[in-house]
C-alpha cells in the first residue's frame, strides 16, 4: 500500500481535486508512513520543500479516521510572523475536511482568545510563551483546555534546540503531557541541522514512542549558484543590488537592524522599490512590507535573520547576503529561500564590505562545499529555566508541593541530570530571598516574588528572555516600531533624528516614564541603535579561514575583486601554516598569538594568560600586552594545561541572565562557566606546535 493510499479517503479527494496535486513529494510519502506507524519524527527538507504538508496530511488523516474532537493538534513556532503565515495555509487544509485552526499569541485580540477558550479549535498555532500564559492563567481551566491534545508539531526545531527557549518548550510540553495523561506524539520540522538523530532524542524526551528521522535523498536539481564579491562598502553594495539584477525579486540579508535600515535608505535614494523586515518594526509595518513584497516582482526586501524562517514571501529570484552570517546553517537557511522552481536553482550572492566579512563568507562556503553543517547543541545547566518553571508551577497548581513539583519536569534531559541536592538548594534560596514561601510543604509566591514577577499578570515570568530597554516609536497613530534608549542620548541637546522603517524621523517628544517616542518625518539623515552581541565565530569557521589564508588557490565562485582582495590579505600572512599556531610580533610591536580557535576559546585562553599581562582576544588571535621576551612567551604558552583551566564567571553576564536573581550565586556562576567554554577547541589549539615569528614587518587584521 502506498503512503497516499493510507490517507483517509476524504483527504485523498481534496489533495487531488481541491489542491490539484498529481502526486506527493518524497518527504511527504516518508512522513505519512512514519507518522501513521506512531513514531516521533524529525522531518528535514529545504525551505518550501513540503515539510508542513508532510506533517499535517497524516495528522488530518488520523483526525478523520479516529474521529478526534476538540483541541487535539498543537503547532508551536518560534515567532509570531511565522504563526500568522502558517495559519493562512493550515486554515485552508483544516477547512477542506470540515475542521478549523486558530492562532494564539501576543498580538491576538482578547476577544479571539475568549472565543478559542469557549470553543477550542482542532488545531492551535502558538508560541511556548503563550502556552505558559494559558497554563498559569487564573481565567482558564488548563486541565480542561488541554485534555484532548494528542500531537504537537514544532516548526523551525533548530531555532529552539540551540538556546534556552528549547528547554522552556520541553518543560512546558512535559507539564501538558502530565495534564493529559498520554504520550503526545511529536514532530519537529527543520531545513538544516547537522545532528538530526540527537535532535530527535532531545525532542522525544518523556515519550516511549519509536523515533524516525525523515530525510529524503537529495534531488537531482541543479547545483546551487553561490558567488562571493568584495564591494568594500555598504553604498557600493546598494549600487550592485540596483544594477545587477534589475527586474527581479531580491531578498537581502543584513546581520543587524542598523545595517538593514542604512541599506534600505541607500536603496530608496537610488529609486529602488524597497521593503524592510526586522523584529523592531511595528507589527503592521512589517506585515504590510512582507505582503507587498510577496505581490511584486522588481523590488527588494532588506531583512535580518527573522526572514531565515519559513515565512512565505512568494517566489524569490535572488538571495543576497551583505557580509556573512556566523554559521553554515544560517547561510543554508537563507539560500534555501530561493530555488522553488525547477528552472531557478537556489542561489546566494555574498557582498562583502570588509576584509573580515570576506574571509567569513569564503570560510562558510568552503565548509558547506565540504559537507559541514553545525550540530545543534542545547545549552547546558539551565538552572535559571528550572527556577522559572518552579515559579510557573506554583501558579499553575495554585501552590505546589515541595516533594512533588519536580515530577512535572523530570523527563526534560538537562533537568533530569541535576543532582537532587541542587534542587533542594534552589528551593531554599528562593525561600530565603522571599521569592517563594513554604506553608507546610506547599510552595507559593511570596511578596518579593510577586513584586518582581507579578506585574501585568506575571508577564515577566512567562517571558523567558530579558528585553532590552526599548522605546516605542509612534507617528501620530501609526506604530513604527522600537529603538534602543541610547538612540536619544546626544551631547548637543537637540532633538534626535532616528532611522526606522527605512526613513528618517525627527523626535518631537520623549515620554521617558512610558518609554514612548513621538516623531515626525524628517529630511535629515537619521541613526538608530539596537545594542546586540558581537559575533563569536566557531572553531570550525576560524580554522576554515586559516586554510584559506594559508592557500594560494582562487576559487571559481570568487569574483575578480574577491580574488584580488584575497591575494592582498594573504600577503599579510606569509608566515601562516596549517597545523600550527603562530606567535608574531608585528611592526607596531604588538605581540599576537594567532590561534584561529574561535571567539570563545580565545577568550578563555586569553584569560589564562592575564597573569603575564593584559590580553585582548578576538576570533582569530590573542593580543599579549607588555614587553615579554621570547623565552617568557614560550613559558606563558607552555604553562597552559587544558585540564587545569579555571573559568572565572563574568558578573555582568550572570547578572543579565534571566531569573538569575532566583539562583544561589554558585549556581548562576556554574551556568556561565558551563556555557562559556569550548573545551575541544582549546585542546586542539594547545596540541598544535607554536611557531615563533618575532620580527614580522607587516600589518595585521
Amino acid at each position: 500500500m502506498s503512503a497516499f493510499d493510507r490517507l483517509h479517503p476524504a483527504l485523498q479527494h481534496h489533495v487531488v481535486n481541491s489542491l490539484g496535486w498529481r502526486d506527493l513529494r518524497p518527504v511527504q510519502n516518508l512522513a505519512i508512513d512514519a507518522y501513521l506507524n506512531g513514531a516521533n519524527l524529525v522531518i528535514l527538507a529545504p525551505t518550501a520543500g513540503g515539510k508542513t504538508e508532510a506533517a499535517f496530511f497524516p495528522i488530518l488523516s488520523q483526525l478523520l479516521t479516529d474521529s478526534w474532537t476538540g483541541f487535539t493538534v498543537l503547532y508551536v513556532s518560534p515567532i509570531r510572523a511565522l504563526l500568522n503565515n502558517q495559519q493562512e495555509r493550515l486554515a485552508r487544509y483544516f477547512r477542506l475536511v470540515g475542521r478549523w485552526s486558530a492562532c494564539w499569541h501576543g498580538d491576538t485580540p482578547q476577544s479571539e482568545k475568549r472565543r478559542i477558550v469557549a470553543d477550542p479549535p482542532d488545531c492551535l498555532l502558538t508560541t511556548p510563551e503563550s502556552l505558559e500564559v494559558i497554563l498559569v492563567s487564573t481565567k482558564i481551566d488548563h486541565r480542561h483546555f488541554f485534555r484532548s491534545v494528542r500531537v504537537v508539531v514544532i516548526d523551525e526545531l533548530h531555532s529552539f534546540a540551540g538556546d534556552d527557549r528549547g528547554w522552556h518548550l520541553l518543560s512546558v510540553l512535559s507539564r501538558i503531557q502530565k495534564l493529559v495523561g498520554r504520550d503526545i506524539q511529536r514532530i519537529g520540522l527543520s531545513a538544516t541541522v547537522g545532528n538530526p538523530a540527537e535532535m530527535l532524542e532531545w525532542l522525544s524526551c518523556g515519550s516511549d514512542r519509536t523515533r524516525e528521522v525523515v530525510q529524503p535523498p537529495p534531488s537531482d536539481r541543479r547545483a546551487p549558484d553561490v558567488q562571493i564579491d568584495f564591494v568594500g562598502s555598504l553604498s557600493n553594495a546598494a549600487k550592485i543590488i540596483r544594477l545587477l539584477h534589475e527586474g527581479e525579486k531580491r531578498l537581502v540579508f543584513c546581520d543587524s537592524r542598523s545595517r538593514v535600515e542604512q541599506l534600505a535608505l541607500l536603496l530608496r535614494e537610488q529609486k529602488v522599490e524597497t521593503f524592510i523586515s526586522h523584529s523592531s518594526l511595528g507589527v503592521e509595518e512589517r506585515r504590510l512590507a512582507e505582503q507587498a513584497f510577496a505581490q511584486r516582482q522588481n523590488c527588494v526586501i532588506v531583512a535580518t535573520s527573522s526572514l531565515e524562517l519559513g515565512i512565505d514571501v512568494g517566489d524569490l529570484n535572488r538571495v543576497i547576503q551583505i557580509d556573512a552570517p556566523a554559521t553554515v546553517s544560517s547561510f543554508l537557511q537563507r539560500m534555501g529561500r530561493t530555488g522553488r522552481r525547477a528552472d531557478n536553482p537556489s542561489n546566494c550572492l555574498f557582498l562583502a564590505t570588509s576584509d573580515e566579512a570576506l574571509l567569513r563568507a569564503a570560510a562558510l562556503v568552503r565548509l558547506w562545499r565540504q559537507g559541514f553543517v553545525e550540530p545543534v547543541d542545547a545549552p547546558p545547566k539551565p538552572y535559571h529555566i528550572l527556577a522559572q518553571q518552579l515559579m510557573a508551577l506554583s501558579l499553575q497548581e495554585r501552590g505546589i508541593g515541595r516533594s512533588v513539583w519536580f515530577e512535572w519536569l523530570e523527563s526534560v534531559p538537562a533537568l533530569r541530570l541535576m543532582d537532587r541536592s541542587v534542587l533542594s538548594s534552589l528551593v531554599d534560596s528562593m525561600i530565603a530571598r522571599q521569592i517563594l514561601w513554604s506553608d507546610r510543604g506547599i510552595l507559593s509566591f511570596a511578596p518579593e516574588g510577586e513584586a518582581k514577577y507579578g506585574r501585568k499578570n506575571f508577564m515577566e515570568l512567562v517571558s523567558v528572555f530579558t528585553s532590552p530597554p526599548l522605546f516605542h516609536v509612534t507617528w501620530g497613530r501609526k506604530d513604527l516600531g522600537f529603538v534602543h534608549e541610547s538612540t536619544f542620548f546626544n551631547k548637543q541637546n537637540k532633538p534626535s533624528v532616528l532611522l526606522l522603517a527605512g526613513r528618517s524621523w525627527r523626535t518631537t517628544h520623549l515620554d521617558w516614564r512610558r518609554r514612548i517616542a513621538h516623531v515626525e518625518p524628517s529630511d535629515e539623515r537619521g541613526k538608530s541603535r539596537w545594542l546586540g552581541k558581537g559575533q563569536f565565530l566557531s572553531y570550525e569557521v576560524c580554522q576554515s579561514i586559516r586554510e584559506i589564508l594559508a592557500s594560494d588557490q582562487a576559487e571559481p565562485h570568487w569574483s575578480r575583486r574577491t580574488t584580488s582582495q584575497m591575494a592582498e590579505l594573504r600577503e599579510q600572512f606569509p608566515w601562516l601554516r596549517t597545523g600550527s599556531t603562530a606567535l608574531v610580533r608585528h611592526s607596531d610591536a604588538e605581540l599576537r598569538w594567532w590561534t584561529f580557535a574561535g571567539g570563545v576559546a580565545n577568550t578563555v585562553l586569553g584569560h589564562q594568560l592575564k597573569r603575564y599581562g593584559d590580553t585582548q582576544s578576538d576570533n582569530l588571535s590573542i593580543r599579549l600586552e607588555g614587553k615579554l621576551s621570547p623565552e617568557e612567551v614560550r613559558n606563558c604558552l607552555g604553562s597552559i594545561r587544558p585540564d587545569e583551566i579555571v573559568l572565572v564567571p563574568d558578573p555582568d553576564a550572570t547578572e543579565h541572565l534571566k531569573f538569575s536573581e532566583a539562583l544561589p550565586q554558585a549556581l548562576a556562576d556554574e551556568v556561565f562557566c558551563a556555557r562559556f567554554n569550548d573545551a575541544d577547541a582549546i585542546q586542539n589549539v594547545l596540541a598544535e606546535p607554536v611557531r615563533h615569528v618575532f620580527d614580522w614587518i607587516g600589518s595585521s587584521l
